[in-house]
Protein backbone atom coordinates (compact mmCIF):
# COMPACT_ATOMS: atom_id res chain seq x y z
CA UNK A 1 0.00 0.00 0.00
CA UNK A 2 1.32 3.31 -0.88
CA UNK A 3 2.73 5.86 2.33
CA UNK A 4 -0.46 8.42 1.61
CA UNK A 5 -1.28 10.62 4.39
CA UNK A 6 -4.20 8.91 5.00
CA UNK A 7 -2.56 5.71 5.66
CA UNK A 8 -0.15 7.62 7.62
CA UNK A 9 -2.90 9.02 9.82
CA UNK A 10 -4.13 5.75 10.39
CA UNK A 11 -0.59 4.20 11.64
CA UNK A 12 -0.22 6.95 13.88
CA UNK A 13 -3.86 6.48 15.24
CA UNK A 14 -3.31 2.86 15.74
CA UNK A 15 -0.01 3.59 17.32
CA UNK A 16 -1.10 5.95 19.91
CA UNK A 17 -4.62 4.37 21.25
CA UNK A 18 -4.40 0.94 20.63
CA UNK A 19 -7.24 -0.84 21.04
CA UNK A 20 -9.29 2.03 22.01
CA UNK A 21 -9.53 2.85 18.33
CA UNK A 22 -11.51 0.81 15.66
CA UNK A 23 -10.02 2.38 12.46
CA UNK A 24 -11.21 1.66 9.12
CA UNK A 25 -9.79 3.44 5.48
CA UNK A 26 -12.15 4.43 2.56
CA UNK A 27 -11.53 6.59 -0.45
CA UNK A 28 -8.64 7.49 1.27
CA UNK A 29 -11.18 8.82 4.50
CA UNK A 30 -10.64 7.45 7.98
CA UNK A 31 -12.89 6.43 10.20
CA UNK A 32 -12.20 5.88 13.61
CA UNK A 33 -14.83 4.06 16.18
CA UNK A 34 -14.54 4.38 20.13
CA UNK A 35 -16.91 3.67 23.03
CA UNK A 36 -18.41 6.52 24.17
CA UNK A 37 -16.25 6.59 27.77
CA UNK A 38 -13.07 6.97 25.91
CA UNK A 39 -14.35 9.77 23.74
CA UNK A 40 -12.92 12.80 26.04
CA UNK A 41 -9.68 11.86 26.40
CA UNK A 42 -9.20 10.68 23.09
CA UNK A 43 -10.53 14.04 21.96
CA UNK A 44 -8.11 15.84 24.20
CA UNK A 45 -5.04 14.29 22.44
CA UNK A 46 -6.23 14.47 19.16
CA UNK A 47 -6.43 18.27 19.72
CA UNK A 48 -3.77 18.66 21.69
CA UNK A 49 -1.04 16.39 20.70
CA UNK A 50 1.40 17.82 18.56
CA UNK A 51 1.24 14.78 15.90
CA UNK A 52 -2.33 15.22 15.22
CA UNK A 53 -3.52 18.94 16.24
CA UNK A 54 -7.48 18.56 15.32
CA UNK A 55 -8.08 22.08 16.75
CA UNK A 56 -11.10 22.32 14.61
CA UNK A 57 -14.54 20.57 14.78
CA UNK A 58 -16.28 20.43 11.60
CA UNK A 59 -19.37 19.18 12.12
CA UNK A 60 -21.00 16.62 14.60
CA UNK A 61 -24.16 15.49 13.62
CA UNK A 62 -26.60 12.33 14.62
CA UNK A 63 -27.31 8.91 13.07
CA UNK A 64 -30.03 6.32 13.09
CA UNK A 65 -29.03 2.87 11.74
CA UNK A 66 -32.83 1.91 12.34
CA UNK A 67 -33.47 -0.47 9.15
CA UNK A 68 -29.76 0.42 7.55
CA UNK A 69 -29.21 -0.39 4.05
CA UNK A 70 -32.56 -1.47 3.78
CA UNK A 71 -35.62 -0.04 1.53
CA UNK A 72 -39.38 -0.35 0.70
CA UNK A 73 -39.53 -0.56 -2.28
CA UNK A 74 -37.53 -2.48 -5.57
CA UNK A 75 -34.98 -0.90 -7.20
CA UNK A 76 -33.63 -3.22 -9.22
CA UNK A 77 -36.40 -4.46 -11.29
CA UNK A 78 -39.48 -2.50 -13.09
CA UNK A 79 -42.25 -3.56 -15.08
CA UNK A 80 -43.36 -2.75 -18.97
CA UNK A 81 -44.91 0.55 -17.76
CA UNK A 82 -42.15 1.93 -16.02
CA UNK A 83 -40.69 3.29 -12.44
CA UNK A 84 -43.30 3.96 -9.80
CA UNK A 85 -42.89 7.01 -8.22
CA UNK A 86 -45.35 5.99 -5.39
CA UNK A 87 -45.12 3.03 -3.00
CA UNK A 88 -47.06 1.58 -0.28
CA UNK A 89 -45.31 2.55 3.25
CA UNK A 90 -44.64 -0.13 5.56
CA UNK A 91 -46.11 1.80 8.12
CA UNK A 92 -47.19 5.12 9.18
CA UNK A 93 -43.76 5.39 10.52
CA UNK A 94 -41.94 3.10 8.15
CA UNK A 95 -41.02 0.46 10.94
CA UNK A 96 -40.52 0.30 14.26
CA UNK A 97 -37.60 -1.64 15.78
CA UNK A 98 -38.97 -4.57 16.85
CA UNK A 99 -40.23 -4.78 13.50
CA UNK A 100 -37.34 -3.30 11.17
CA UNK A 101 -36.47 -4.98 8.51
CA UNK A 102 -33.61 -7.38 8.70
CA UNK A 103 -29.73 -7.60 8.08
CA UNK A 104 -28.23 -4.82 9.69
CA UNK A 105 -24.61 -4.80 10.50
CA UNK A 106 -25.02 -1.87 13.10
CA UNK A 107 -24.81 -3.19 16.46
CA UNK A 108 -26.76 -0.35 17.91
CA UNK A 109 -28.96 1.84 16.87
CA UNK A 110 -27.62 5.36 17.36
CA UNK A 111 -24.67 7.04 17.35
CA UNK A 112 -22.70 10.41 17.18
CA UNK A 113 -20.56 11.33 14.54
CA UNK A 114 -17.73 13.86 14.71
CA UNK A 115 -15.97 15.10 11.82
CA UNK A 116 -12.60 17.02 12.38
CA UNK A 117 -9.69 18.69 10.94
CA UNK A 118 -6.08 19.76 11.80
CA UNK A 119 -5.27 22.91 10.03
CA UNK A 120 -1.64 22.52 10.85
CA UNK A 121 -1.21 18.92 9.14
CA UNK A 122 -3.92 19.36 6.59
CA UNK A 123 -5.64 16.38 7.75
CA UNK A 124 -9.12 15.36 8.33
CA UNK A 125 -10.63 12.51 10.94
CA UNK A 126 -14.36 11.24 11.40
CA UNK A 127 -15.42 9.51 14.83
CA UNK A 128 -17.94 7.63 15.62
CA UNK A 129 -19.61 6.99 18.51
CA UNK A 130 -22.36 4.74 19.27
CA UNK A 131 -24.80 4.91 22.21
CA UNK A 132 -24.78 2.21 24.30
CA UNK A 133 -28.52 2.09 25.29
CA UNK A 134 -31.24 2.31 22.03
CA UNK A 135 -33.84 3.70 24.75
CA UNK A 136 -31.74 6.13 26.10
CA UNK A 137 -28.98 7.18 23.54
CA UNK A 138 -26.59 9.33 25.78
CA UNK A 139 -23.10 10.43 24.72
CA UNK A 140 -20.34 12.72 26.41
CA UNK A 141 -20.84 16.39 25.49
CA UNK A 142 -17.79 17.50 23.56
CA UNK A 143 -18.10 21.38 24.38
CA UNK A 144 -15.27 21.50 26.80
CA UNK A 145 -12.96 20.27 24.09
CA UNK A 146 -14.23 22.36 21.05
CA UNK A 147 -17.05 24.55 22.50
CA UNK A 148 -18.19 25.79 18.97
CA UNK A 149 -19.81 21.93 19.04
CA UNK A 150 -22.46 23.52 21.23
CA UNK A 151 -25.43 24.15 18.44
CA UNK A 152 -24.31 21.06 16.74
CA UNK A 153 -25.24 19.12 19.73
CA UNK A 154 -28.69 20.36 20.47
CA UNK A 155 -29.30 19.91 16.84
CA UNK A 156 -28.48 16.00 17.11
CA UNK A 157 -30.65 15.90 20.86
CA UNK A 158 -33.51 17.87 18.89
CA UNK A 159 -33.63 15.70 15.57
CA UNK A 160 -32.57 12.08 17.03
CA UNK A 161 -33.03 12.69 20.70
CA UNK A 162 -29.02 11.67 21.45
CA UNK A 163 -28.33 12.98 24.68
CA UNK A 164 -25.17 14.70 25.66
CA UNK A 165 -23.83 14.78 29.09
CA UNK A 166 -22.28 17.35 30.55
CA UNK A 167 -24.29 19.96 27.23
CA UNK A 168 -24.35 23.54 29.64
CA UNK A 169 -27.89 23.89 27.64
CA UNK A 170 -29.17 20.68 25.97
CA UNK A 171 -32.81 22.11 24.43
CA UNK A 172 -34.38 22.26 20.95
CA UNK A 173 -33.22 23.94 18.40
CA UNK A 174 -34.87 23.45 15.19
CA UNK A 175 -38.30 22.31 16.00
CA UNK A 176 -41.13 23.85 18.09
CA UNK A 177 -40.81 24.30 22.15
CA UNK A 178 -43.96 21.92 22.43
CA UNK A 179 -42.86 19.75 19.35
CA UNK A 180 -42.69 16.24 20.80
CA UNK A 181 -40.86 12.89 19.41
CA UNK A 182 -37.65 13.27 16.91
CA UNK A 183 -38.24 13.64 13.38
CA UNK A 184 -35.37 12.07 12.06
CA UNK A 185 -35.84 8.80 14.25
CA UNK A 186 -36.69 6.52 11.61
CA UNK A 187 -39.64 5.25 13.00
CA UNK A 188 -41.30 8.73 13.56
CA UNK A 189 -44.05 8.98 11.45
CA UNK A 190 -43.56 10.71 7.94
CA UNK A 191 -46.47 12.48 7.71
CA UNK A 192 -45.60 14.16 11.64
CA UNK A 193 -48.15 13.63 14.66
CA UNK A 194 -49.91 17.05 14.51
CA UNK A 195 -50.72 20.01 11.97
CA UNK A 196 -51.09 23.42 12.96
CA UNK A 197 -52.85 25.85 11.32
CA UNK A 198 -53.82 29.67 12.88
CA UNK A 199 -57.88 29.45 13.62
CA UNK A 200 -59.50 32.96 12.77
CA UNK A 201 -62.36 32.84 15.74
CA UNK A 202 -60.26 31.09 18.43
CA UNK A 203 -57.28 34.19 17.26
CA UNK A 204 -53.96 31.64 17.86
CA UNK A 205 -52.30 28.90 16.11
CA UNK A 206 -54.31 25.45 16.93
CA UNK A 207 -53.09 21.71 17.17
CA UNK A 208 -54.99 19.28 14.85
CA UNK A 209 -54.10 15.29 13.74
CA UNK A 210 -52.54 14.97 10.78
CA UNK A 211 -54.63 14.97 7.42
CA UNK A 212 -52.39 14.44 5.20
CA UNK A 213 -52.51 10.68 3.84
CA UNK A 214 -49.20 8.69 3.96
CA UNK A 215 -47.12 8.17 1.15
CA UNK A 216 -44.16 7.19 0.62
CA UNK A 217 -42.31 8.74 -2.45
CA UNK A 218 -39.65 7.31 -4.68
CA UNK A 219 -37.17 8.77 -7.28
CA UNK A 220 -37.09 7.91 -10.56
CA UNK A 221 -33.98 5.54 -11.71
CA UNK A 222 -32.03 5.77 -15.12
CA UNK A 223 -30.16 2.86 -15.05
CA UNK A 224 -27.47 3.55 -17.95
CA UNK A 225 -26.99 -0.08 -19.02
CA UNK A 226 -30.33 -0.57 -20.41
CA UNK A 227 -29.81 2.80 -22.55
CA UNK A 228 -26.81 1.77 -23.58
CA UNK A 229 -28.40 -1.69 -24.95
CA UNK A 230 -31.20 0.19 -26.92
CA UNK A 231 -28.67 3.01 -28.78
CA UNK A 232 -26.42 -0.27 -29.80
CA UNK A 233 -29.48 -1.76 -31.18
CA UNK A 234 -30.51 1.47 -32.80
CA UNK A 235 -27.30 2.46 -34.01
CA UNK A 236 -27.12 -1.61 -35.90
CA UNK A 237 -30.18 -0.71 -37.13
CA UNK A 238 -28.93 2.59 -39.23
CA UNK A 239 -25.95 0.65 -39.83
CA UNK A 240 -27.86 -2.27 -41.90
CA UNK A 241 -30.20 0.15 -43.42
CA UNK A 242 -27.41 2.32 -44.84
Amino acid sequence: MSDTPATSLAERLAARFGDTLTISTQRNEITAELAAADLIAVATALRDEPGFRFSELIDLCGVDYLGYGQTEWETNTAGGDGFSRGVEGQAMGRFDWAGRPRGNDEPRRFASVVHLLSIEHNRRLRLRVFCADDSMPVVPSLTLVWPGVNWFEREAFDLYGIIFDGHPDLRRILTDYGFVGHPFRKDFPLIGNVEVRYDPEQKRVIYEPVSIEPRVLVPRTIRNDADLMQAKAEAADDWQRN
